[in-house]
């Protein structure tokens, strides 16, 4: 039965399943989906480099490496355009397919242990949780086109950064618009 290999999937038959064997590689994927938040993120098929070794464990592969993108987005004050270089490491544990086990109470246990742990699909690892984790991790919640960006005016939505220092708007409170002019009127007798 042949199965659908998601961008990030890596081959690992040259790997012995011996433990202590390592290989290493340099990898880059460029066929992908957007990897990111909605603000900050490594565009659809944008390069991602992936440093990789992979070490044959007694319950699987273990892969370690780094990933080193760049990320483009706007500041979350005056949405700005934003680019930074990501690099960040990662380790993730992919152990071999489940053995079944004839005891109920084992099946359970490895049952809820499957739901967190990341298994091989044959000779091959999804390396896409990863990377993402990896990525995301990295950026920061808010990203800012510089510490002091002071954002946008909220009457007329122009850059701060852009108007002069006594930039400043009349205020209108239009609920009191039918007393404009009132106050300087005298009572007619």
């Amino acid at each position: 039965m042949q199965t659908q290999h998601g961008p990030f999937y890596f081959n690992c038959v040259d790997l012995p399943r011996r433990a202590g064997e390592m290989k290493e590689y340099e990898l880059t994927f460029d066929k992908h989906e957007r990897v990111g938040t909605p603000v900050l993120g490594v565009e659809a098929d944008e390069p991602i480099d992936v440093d990789l070794r992979i070490t044959s464990v007694s319950e699987g592969v273990l892969a370690s490496g780094t990933v080193a993108a760049f990320v483009t987005g706007e500041c979350t004050r005056c949405l700005e355009p934003i680019e930074l270089d990501v690099e960040q490491n990662f380790t993730e544990l992919y152990r071999y397919e489940a053995e079944k086990k004839s005891h109920k109470k084992a099946k359970e246990i490895e049952i809820a242990d499957e739901d967190e742990d990341l298994h091989m699909d044959g000779d091959f690892i999804d390396l896409e949780f990863a990377i993402r984790d990896a990525l995301i991790l990295d950026l920061p919640l808010n990203p800012l086109c510089s510490e002091d960006c002071e954002g946008l005016c909220p009457d007329c939505g122009l850059p701060m950064a852009e108007l002069p220092e006594d930039h400043a708007h009349e205020k209108h409170d239009i609920r009191w618009a039918g007393l404009e002019g009132w106050a300087g009127e005298k009572p007619s007798e």
